[in-house]
């Protein structure tokens, strides 16, 4: 070729390029190097420009450099500077720093270039060293060496770094530069130093556009949206008009903190000044009204935004999910797929998260398969939300199948993982998993450490809730409100009431899981006390309530049985119109049955207008407590014929009804069904269940036959059971047995003790009786004194037997000898003290054999008006004579008398009761 036509050329190609023709100049570049030889820097330096703007001329970058070696231009600067600013955009950073090591001489170009590609590349401490480098050799900076090296500090944390290299911009006089200005902005911004970030602008001779944006953008991001919106109103002082960036910082803030006003604002300055959106501007736009609510707008954007952005079909997707659409979402799913457009690994989640909200789990398993097909099944991302669904809706299995086919597991993957066992109550499992996330090298989140916490409290794991607790102040979450929360709870459910209300004290912002988490916890570790005084200071400080608090609170006076109490909750129901929550209602069920009022158990049953099988088992329970025996079943099999399945628990109300009413082949028969009809396997629960139906019989000897054929081992409750029922029947020789099973599988219980004592003694045989009490004495047993209580006028009064330390004692007595010659002269005969001797009871004082529920009942009939019930709690099994004495003293006064003892309640009234003689 001539030299004209290599002018020709020389001249076309720098043409090109002026015009931004890359494909016309690299085409006639590619003729030049087939025609000629020599090709100069010039010539390179343009076809590598021509590369920088489009990605699919990156694969000649690699080309051109051979080709530039082979022509002698591997140590060319000009060449070289170019190649290190593409290796470097396209991440290569290592071929970037062997050209830059290449270049014969260096310029403030390289050095730009080689320190930007770094900065870009988060490599901060390598820029940092070349910096260093660069000094070394004598090479003066310019302010964008010195922009570079400060951005590569604000990109890899290095504050120090860049705080020193401040202190040398000033020495060396850049400080009024205002691309040095703005990269110190962002680098104390970024570190959180506004204060210092501020001082930099103000010292600023010159700001430009990049100075707002960047103050914007970061206001916006940690969410000032009110300093954002100032330095917004400050820049159009300034002269300057913003930008795309400038609006979408902007709307971002706005978006963040739910303020719809300002951002409509922003929407009409857009419109306003005429700027064309960008796909930057309709995604701020759209995420603006959908985290706002404002569906029929965002929908308006959507519709004349660019479809073919993947960003505003996710966006969409989020705002249908927002209001639980699932129809719309999955509507909008398949136009998205339709119209060509490729889901990426923020689609399928948007998806999967209104499955979850509305329960639609067959679906959520559809869009599952999907998304492994179209090769999302290792995402994160994806699969942290699948765990989720899988987990919350208790398919705990398959969520940790999901876990562990990740080779890259995140936190939030553990997070949730750990969170659906908590969830679940497998507490073990949450915390064995915690472990697990440290040990792969995760750090916990705020939320996981509170799941780990929460699981803690769940199995009272106190030791290991102490060592999360200290680990909390390490990880930098010590004002996370959800920890505070998940930590008072824990303590209360441990009983360390103190350290409870200390960290409850501590919490500066106490919202409803705060307070419902101490109430619970007090509540779940019996401090019921302390949970109804949480409660009341919860009423004072102006909290709402919420079906938590009142399920707590009400069951707190359940297990008080403090019925007073309970119907003023119940009051506070009504009023906050919570009485149609099914929690609330059970708690409710709960309460009233175990304070002795079962009709107004069955009265908050029947209204309810949804009931689960927890409703159904409280209430049956209840009925069989009550000795409503017959009742409870026909409420069984109409728990049955509403399709809801029974379970463990329900056979223990059916099988304690047939018990209470003497069905004893109807209660084998349940029993037999719960296997071969419902799938359940028996617990020893319902073995001792039916001993108690065999031993109430009276069939003591089918009982110890049953016993012996259990396919699981006989644990303490059915020996114990079996015992009981020979002291009430006088069987000595099954008692015996039983015995010496129950004292091998607690030696130290005094229950096992107390019953064959007393089943000698009922039977004549008083040297055992001694026997038995002689061991009890030498192995340091002591026996549970009987103890009976009776609410007065908001004071719990306790008895023992033949108590004389109640300040009315004197007067009770009198009552008491008064009342049973009342008793005496219509049949009543107070039966003999069999568990005593007679030359013990002629040492005894006559009094000293008065049992405490008597004593109870008299208080009562003495202190409270004649229309209200006496209600009396007793530790042990009420006596054969106590029972009688009852009877006839609810028929002689015109008083009922509710008694509730350690196995049922007793409802006496005009001389009978409620148990029909079983018990």
């Amino acid at each position: 070729m001539t030299r004209r036509g290599a002018a020709s050329l020389n001249k076309s190609l720098a043409g090109f390029l002026a015009h931004e023709d890359p494909d016309k100049l690299l085409s006639l570049f590619a003729a030049k190097v087939r025609h000629c030889r020599g090709l100069g820097s010039v010539d390179f330096a343009c076809a590598l420009r021509a590369c920088r703007g489009s990605s699919k001329h990156w694969p000649l970058v690699p080309e051109i450099h051979a080709k530039a070696i082979t022509c002698g231009l591997r140590r060319d600067r000009i060449v070289g500077n170019l190649l290190i600013d593409l290796y470097a955009k396209k991440g290569l950073v290592r071929r970037a720093k062997q050209v830059f090591e290449e270049l014969s001489a260096r310029d403030n170009v390289s050095w730009v270039a080689m320190l930007s590609g770094y900065a870009k590349n988060g490599l901060g401490e390598e820029a940092i060293e070349l910096y260093h480098q660069m000094h070394r050799s004598g090479v003066a900076p310019t302010p964008y060496v010195l922009s570079s090296v400060l951005s590569a500090c604000t990109k890899a944390e290095l504050f120090e770094q860049g705080r020193l290299v401040h202190v040398q911009i000033y020495k060396q006089g850049f400080g009024s530069e205002t691309v040095v200005g703005n990269a110190l902005i962002a680098l104390y911004l970024w570190f959180g130093s506004f204060s210092l970030a501020e001082r930099v602008f103000c010292d600023m001779p010159y700001c430009d556009r990049v100075t707002f944006n960047t103050l914007i953008s970061r206001h916006a991001q940690c969410g000032h949206d009110e300093s954002a919106l100032e330095i917004f109103d400050g820049m159009r002082l300034s002269g300057w008009r913003p930008d795309c960036v400038t609006i979408a910082s902007l709307l971002a803030a706005c978006a963040s903190t739910g303020d719809l006003y300002k951002g409509r604002q922003l929407h009409t300055y857009l419109l306003k000044a005429g700027m064309n959106p960008d796909y930057i501007i309709e995604g701020s736009l759209l995420d603006l009204y959908v985290k706002c609510g404002d569906v029929e707008e965002a929908l308006e954007i959507f519709n004349s935004g660019d479809r073919s952005n993947v960003v505003l079909w996710n966006l969409m997707l989020v705002a249908y999910g927002q209001i639980t659409d699932l129809s719309k979402s999955f509507d909008l799913f398949c136009q998205m797929l339709a119209a060509g457009v490729r889901p990426n690994q923020f689609t399928y989640p948007c998806l999967l998260r209104t499955c979850t909200y509305t329960g639609e789990i067959n679906l959520g398993e559809q869009i599952h398969s999907l998304s492994i097909k179209t090769g999302f099944e290792s995402d994160m991302y994806v699969s942290g939300v699948l765990i989720d669904m899988c987990s919350k809706y208790g398919w705990l299995e398959k969520a940790r199948r999901i876990l562990e086919m990740l080779e890259a597991k995140d936190v939030v993957s553990w997070t949730s993982m750990i969170a659906g066992y908590v969830q679940h109550e497998f507490c073990k499992e949450a915390l064995a998993t915690f472990k697990d996330m440290q040990l792969f090298g995760i750090w916990p989140d705020n939320i996981g450490l509170a799941s780990a916490i929460s699981a803690c409290a769940g199995i009272k794991a106190l030791r290991q809730g102490l060592q999360i607790h200290s680990r909390v102040y390490v990880s930098g979450y010590s004002a996370d409100v959800s920890i505070w929360n998940a930590l008072a709870n824990l303590y209360a459910r441990c009983g360390r009431s103190k350290e409870a209300l200390s960290l409850f004290e501590a919490i500066e912002h106490k919202d409803n899981i705060t307070w419902n988490g101490l109430v619970s916890g007090f509540s779940q570790s019996g401090l019921y006390e302390e949970a109804l005084k949480v409660f009341i200071k919860m009423y004072q400080s102006g909290i709402s309530y919420n079906v938590f608090t009142f399920a707590s609170s009400i069951s707190a006076s359940a297990n008080l049985a403090d019925i007073k109490q309970g119907k003023q909750i119940h009051a506070r129901v009504i009023k906050t119109g919570y009485t149609s929550e099914t929690e609330v209602a059970n708690a409710l069920i709960s309460l009233y049955g175990k304070c002795g009022s079962i009709k107004d158990a069955k009265v908050q049953f029947f209204e309810m207008s949804e009931k689960n099988d927890v409703s159904w088992n409280t209430i049956i329970t209840g009925c069989s407590q009550h000795g409503c025996g017959l009742e409870a079943l026909e409420l069984f099999d109409q728990m049955k014929q509403e399709g809801l399945k029974p379970n463990d628990v329900t056979f223990i109300g059916v099988l304690a009804a047939c018990s209470h009413v003497g069905l004893v082949e109807e209660g084998l028969g349940y029993f037999n069904s719960m296997s071969s009809e419902h799938s359940i396997q028996p617990r020893p629960d319902h073995y001792a269940c039916v001993v108690d139906i065999l031993g109430r019989a009276g069939q003591l000897d089918r009982a110890k036959k049953f016993v012996e054929e259990m396919p699981i081992s006989a644990d303490a409750m059915v020996w114990r059971t079996l015992l009981s029922a020979c002291r009430v029947h006088k069987n000595i020789e099954i008692a015996e047995v039983a015995a010496k099973y129950l004292l091998e599988l607690e030696p130290h219980d005094s229950a096992s003790y107390v019953l064959l004592s007393n089943a000698y003694a009922v039977s004549g045989k008083w040297a055992y009786r001694d026997q038995i009490r002689k061991m009890m004495k030498d192995r340091g047993v002591r026996k549970e004194p009987g103890r009976s209580w009776i609410g007065v006028k908001n004071v719990v009064h306790a008895f023992f037997v033949g108590d004389r330390l109640h300040p009315l004692a004197d007067q009770i007595y009198k009552y008491l000898a008064d009342l049973n010659d009342r008793l005496e002269k219509i049949g009543y005969r107070q039966e003999n003290h069999s568990l005593f001797h007679e030359k013990e009871k002629e040492q005894m004082e006559p009094t000293a054999l008065v049992h405490s529920e008597k004593l109870a009942v008299v208080f009562g009939l003495m202190s409270l008006p004649p229309s209200m019930p006496l209600r009396v709690i007793k530790n042990l099994r009420v006596c054969n004579d106590c029972h009688t004495w009852m009877k006839f003293t609810s028929e002689v006064m015109a008083r009922e008398i509710v008694l509730r003892d350690v196995y049922r309640f007793h409802h006496f009234n005009n001389g009978n009761c409620s148990c029909g003689g079983f018990w």
